[in-house]
């Protein structure tokens, strides 16, 4: 029975991260384009989008159901990153939909398998 929980916070640590990288690789190239920071860092945005396009292959199931099941994580990390890193308030919908996101994600990530 301890199984189930010890594989969702795997598979959860693991979308978080990945979530994580895919932001900052897009996030740093936008500084460049919108605020006009320094185009060195597209390093770092090319280095972290690598980074997520590996941890993507580290997930166990197949790709699509790899990528429904992130999606769930990708916008619970996304409000985050509103929160914490552009200092924006979340919303009780905002909390709402990330809840419902990540019980999506569960559900997808941890259906039972068939052999």
């Amino acid at each position: 029975m301890l199984e189930r929980p010890l594989e969702l916070l795997r598979l959860s640590l693991l979308f978080f991260i990945t979530a994580l990288a895919e932001i900052i690789g897009c996030y740093l190239p936008w500084l460049v384009l919108r605020q006009g920071k320094s185009l060195y860092l597209l390093i770092p945005a090319a280095a972290s989008l690598a980074l997520f396009a590996w941890l993507l292959t580290l997930h166990p199931i197949a790709a699509g159901r790899t990528y429904a099941a992130y999606g769930g994580m990708y916008i619970a990390v996304a409000l985050l990153w509103l929160k914490f890193v552009e200092g924006v308030s979340l919303t009780r919908w905002d909390v709402s939909g990330a809840t419902i996101a990540l019980i999506g994600m569960a559900v997808i990530a941890l259906q039972p398998t068939t052999t």
